[in-house]
């Protein structure tokens, strides 16, 4: 079955060209578009994508919220979240509303089709440079916001160098070749912490990781 996507943008040229990049893909089809959050959560609700490629800045309901309300209801679809600026607070809200990701909007088509596979097979490995800046941004603003360290404690030595690796936004290849571990290892540990942690995907592993003190902004 193809992977199902809902395109929401407040701009009718952009929602187009989108369209028109990832109809070239059999593998993913569109299904169904929205011009404001609002929309979009409605549009949701009904079609169930597996994956909504969701602007942030928009009239009637902005991506955050749009984004709290889809990954609220429950219904199993996944938000990729598309912003202009790479260090845009909205693209942090969105983050701490439930999104998988984000993408700049000037990503490369076939950066943008390797994403919304990603995230539709549970993954959250996007932007992870721009990820990592955001969130060095978010914890240096609001230092107040941290979690216990105590709850990592249920993470063997291993699980915590992955986890300090996921954080520097590294891809499951490159943990394996830091670590001196096969990519199957490494998956297996990405999959445990994830489950240990009680985590959705690897941008909820990062946030944890700031939030604990496990890694630090700028580190």
């Amino acid at each position: 079955m193809p992977i199902t996507v809902l395109v929401v943008d407040d701009q009718e040229l952009m929602r187009m060209g989108l369209k028109m990049v990832l109809g070239a893909h059999p593998d993913i089809e569109v299904i169904g578009e929205a011009a404001n959050g609002a929309a979009a959560v409605t549009t949701a609700a009904e079609l169930r994508p597996d994956v909504v490629l969701m602007d942030v800045r928009m009239p009637v309901v902005d991506g955050v919220v749009a984004t709290t309300r889809i990954v609220e209801a429950g219904h199993g679809s996944r938000v990729l979240v598309m912003t202009t600026f790479d260090l845009d607070e909205h693209a942090l809200g969105a983050l701490r509303a439930g999104a998988s990701g984000f993408l700049l909007k000037d990503t490369p088509p076939e950066d943008l089709v390797s994403a919304i596979r990603s995230v539709a097979a549970g993954d959250a490995v996007v932007s992870p440079k721009v990820t990592k800046r955001l969130l060095d941004r978010l914890i240096a603003e609001n230092p107040a916001r941290t979690r216990d360290p105590g709850v990592l404690d249920v993470l063997t030595a291993r699980e915590r160098e992955v986890l300090e690796q996921i954080a520097a936004g590294r891809s499951n290849a490159e943990i394996a070749e830091q670590l001196y571990l096969s990519e199957a290892t490494v998956k297996t540990h990405v999959g445990r912490v994830l489950t240990k942690l009680g985590l959705r995907d690897r941008v909820q592993a990062v946030v944890l990781a700031y939030e604990t003190g496990l890694v630090r902004p700028g580190g």
